[in-house]
């Protein structure tokens, strides 16, 4: 079974949402920022939903766009 991240369960803090704002607008991939925070995946994408912050990453091409 999977072990569960260290923080999970407890309550988002005013300095762990800051950290999530900066890594997000870093373009950090999803995953490494629950491993930074100590969640899962599922309450990164949950609670950046709820701050209003875009996980999506900005400086990448849109897929299926080689050019030829």
């Amino acid at each position: 079974m999977a072990k569960t991240p260290k923080n999970s369960g407890k309550p988002w803090t005013p300095p762990t949402d800051a950290q999530l704002r900066k890594l997000a607008k870093g373009n950090t991939p999803t995953g490494l920022i629950a491993h930074e925070l100590g969640r899962s995946k599922a309450a990164v994408y949950s609670h950046a939903s709820e701050l209003g912050v875009s996980l999506k990453p900005v400086n990448q091409s849109p897929y299926n766009r080689r050019k030829k």
